[in-house]
């Protein structure tokens, strides 16, 4: 950005400056409740995944070329673990989606697809499943849940494919129950509708369920996946379901620009994550649930008046936190910890409802199994001091 262009747009150059200053207090931060891997270098991140990948790949073989050899194999990995006949690597869940959906659409006659305004294709990208798919979009529940089988039988007009967000991020992460979802599943076929699962996530979702990814991924027609979602993969996604979709959606997939020259890195990155850091997820669900009860208690034994851990016991490793402070008091308190202390609790904040109410997500992941409930309430302890005190400009 020119100096012109940072007079004409302050905030823009603000809103750089606060994240960068953000992740160097991550980055110098000695404890970390929720590490990510943008939180390292190109180097880190470089060094780490040269040093993993021969647990995974031969370093002899050759590189892939438009989606065969290593390539091959993740696709044959994920259709295995998911049990269906045949998986397709997509360099972007929203490729995936967009191209499920779009074959769906084609097979059933119907190109309306029922999901959760929530939703990641509602919320985040732009319009494009009726922007680019010629798709159209209708929601069963407004409700911050996924629908029910009586909203899903009930509906008023007729859709080719139900669309489920396993878990439905935006609401916090939530799920229903095994047998809420084998009920919404088994009444959109009552409908002659397709089930297709957004697992972005899903690898969080078995110890919810009490059920493999294989009896999860059962329950739909298809499933996408995401390797950069809770496996720290570079990037990429993979769709999965019957041979002769999965097919038709590879056609699909080169028609939207999806059949990369080569793709190596981050599909060696993905199998990393498959191998090292799938199998550590349940440990990782389990200890987010004493984190969240510790949070409750740190907050309240550090005299805050309202706080809100959603859901209340976590369905998977990630979920909400709400306070009653302007999210401007609570990013600078954020920051402040890390600076001050060397320990990381929380990073960004938005406010969502009534002014002044705030929401942070909260991912414990290998870092923060280090964590003890008791040094979770005392970094509480440490955060709540750090609050800046309330001014205009802060609540502007």
């Amino acid at each position: 950005m020119t100096e012109s262009e940072e007079r004409e747009n302050p905030a823009a150059d603000d809103a750089t400056k606060a994240r960068e200053r953000r992740a160097a207090a991550v980055r110098g931060a000695e404890r970390i409740l929720g590490a990510h891997g943008l939180d390292a270098t190109i180097g880190e991140r470089l060094t780490a995944l040269t040093e993993a990948a021969w647990s995974v790949a031969d370093p002899g073989r050759t590189g892939d070329l438009y989606g065969d050899g290593i390539v091959a194999d993740l696709e044959e990995r994920v259709a295995g673990l998911l049990g269906t006949e045949a998986a397709a690597y997509f360099p972007t869940g929203t490729m995936a989606q967009q191209v499920a959906l779009r074959c769906w659409a084609g097979r059933t006659g119907n190109p309306t697809v029922a999901l959760h305004p929530m939703a990641h294709p509602e919320r985040h990208e732009r319009g494009a499943f009726s922007a680019l798919s010629g798709l159209r979009t209708v929601h069963p529940t407004t409700e911050p849940r996924l629908p029910d089988a009586d909203e899903v039988r009930d509906f008023a007009e007729p859709f080719g494919a139900l669309m489920l967000e396993l878990p439905l991020r935006d609401a916090g992460y939530v799920l229903p129950t095994w047998d809420e979802l084998v009920a919404v599943t088994e009444a959109a076929r009552e409908r002659d509708a397709v089930v297709h699962f957004d697992g972005a996530r899903l690898w969080e979702c078995t110890t919810h369920f009490g059920r493999s990814l294989a009896e999860i991924a059962d329950l739909a027609d298809s499933v996408y996946v995401s390797f950069y979602k809770t496996l720290g993969g570079l990037s990429g996604a993979a769709l999965a379901g019957p041979r002769s979709f999965i097919e038709e959606a590879k056609t699909w997939r080169h028609r939207y620009g999806g059949q990369l020259f080569q793709q190596f890195p981050a599909v060696l990155s993905a199998l990393v994550g498959l191998e090292r850091e799938l199998p550590r997820v349940p440990d990782y669900v389990a200890h987010a649930r004493v984190v969240a009860e510790a949070l409750r208690e740190g907050f309240a034994e550090a005299g805050v008046p309202w706080v809100r851990v959603h859901p209340e016991v976590p369905h998977t490793h990630e979920f909400q936190v709400w306070l009653p402070y302007a999210s401007k008091r609570l990013d600078e308190a954020s920051v402040l910890q890390a600076e001050q202390t060397r320990t990381s609790l929380f990073r960004r904040w938005w406010e969502q409802g009534p002014p002044g109410l705030s929401v942070t997500e909260v991912t414990v992941s290998a870092r923060g199994l280090e964590w003890t409930a008791d040094d979770v309430r005392a970094a509480v302890a440490d955060f709540v001091a750090l609050i800046p005190p309330e001014t205009a400009a802060q609540n502007a």
